[in-house]
């Protein structure tokens, strides 16, 4: 049943995906906050067919440290989910993404119509000066730039590599870091069309105050990014009783 309702997701969201991206063009002619509600629009189709199809819940912890304003949020990345659910709960999202994401039609344009960072991974100190440079633009329009501090999506149950992007922001933006744990990847498999059914949880942890040395940063945010995660992974597949 697991495979019905996984090839059955993936017809239903493909098929609403490009019916919203084919739907949105008028509103290249908008400001770039409209494309922005599109594609919060975008993270409802998918939450809503998780629930329906795949009897996947998207459950949200850790409320007391969700941000408002503009803020600094690193999360753990182990889905497509995790570039997609966050406009559902954030007031206004900025994720940072790979510049090769850019080319893909419509998709590509639309994150660059509603301002998204890109980054460009090898682009050395340019590309980061670019990044901090592009993250302030965001904050002083009151945005929340997300970034995913592995760079992609890493495997479930292994620390990903952490990438100097996230230090670069935390250092000269002087700013807490906020944390968003997850167990995404558990519920929406990677390089899989499977759904499991559970509950996906994003799970927002006490945020990381600034002015800590870049060693002790990195390894802080590693540590809790990771515990965190991991104990959301567990809960998804609990031990034998």
């Amino acid at each position: 049943m697991i495979y019905v309702r996984s090839f059955v997701f993936l017809v239903l969201f493909n098929l609403f995906s490009t019916l919203l991206a084919v739907g949105m063009i008028p509103l290249y002619v908008f400001p770039s906050r409209a494309t922005r509600v599109g594609i919060r629009l975008w993270g409802v189709i998918g939450t809503v067919l998780l629930r329906v199809v795949c009897g996947i819940r998207t459950e949200i912890r850790g409320r007391e440290h969700l941000p408002a304003g503009a803020s600094l949020i690193a999360g753990k990345h182990l889905s497509m989910y995790d570039t997609c659910a966050p406009f559902l709960f954030l007031p206004d999202t900025a994720f940072v993404m790979k510049k090769e994401l850019t080319v893909i039609p419509l998709f590509g344009w639309y994150c660059l119509k509603g301002r998204m960072i890109v980054v460009d991974r090898d682009g050395g100190s340019t590309a980061l000066k670019k990044l901090v440079a592009d993250s302030r633009d965001r904050f002083a329009d009151g945005r929340q730039v997300l970034i995913f501090p592995e760079g992609t999506r890493s495997k479930l149950g292994e620390p990903g590599d952490y990438k100097p992007g996230i230090a670069a922001l935390y250092r000269e933006l002087d700013m807490p870091c906020c944390l968003m744990a997850t167990n995404s990847g558990a519920h929406w498999q990677n390089k899989s069309f499977l759904k499991i059914p559970g509950a996906i949880v994003f799970e927002f942890l006490p945020p990381i105050p600034p002015g800590l040395k870049r060693g002790a940063f990195m390894k802080e945010l590693e540590e809790r990014l990771e515990t965190a995660s991991n104990a959301l992974l567990a809960e998804s597949f609990p031990p034998p009783s």
